[in-house]
């Protein structure tokens, strides 16, 4: 008799991991659907010539001083 029960509790045991583990992967992609990072290039932030932060690139200017 204590060895069916032995193995009962392993079985439940059992379930309980893998229930966990399947709720971790669900909230794992849940968390990936809904960030909303876009990467490198919307953390990036550019400085202008009046000394201001931006969240766009400068424009390249042509240097025509001749020296």
């Amino acid at each position: 008799m204590a060895k069916s029960q032995a193995t009962f509790m392993k079985k439940q045991l059992e379930k309980n991991k893998q229930k966990k583990k399947e709720e971790k992967a669900l909230r794992k992609q849940e968390r990936q659907e809904n960030s909303a990072g876009g990467g490198l290039e919307d953390m990036m932030a550019y400085v202008n010539e009046f000394g201001e932060i931006v969240s766009t690139p400068p424009t390249p200017k042509k240097d025509t001083s001749e020296d």
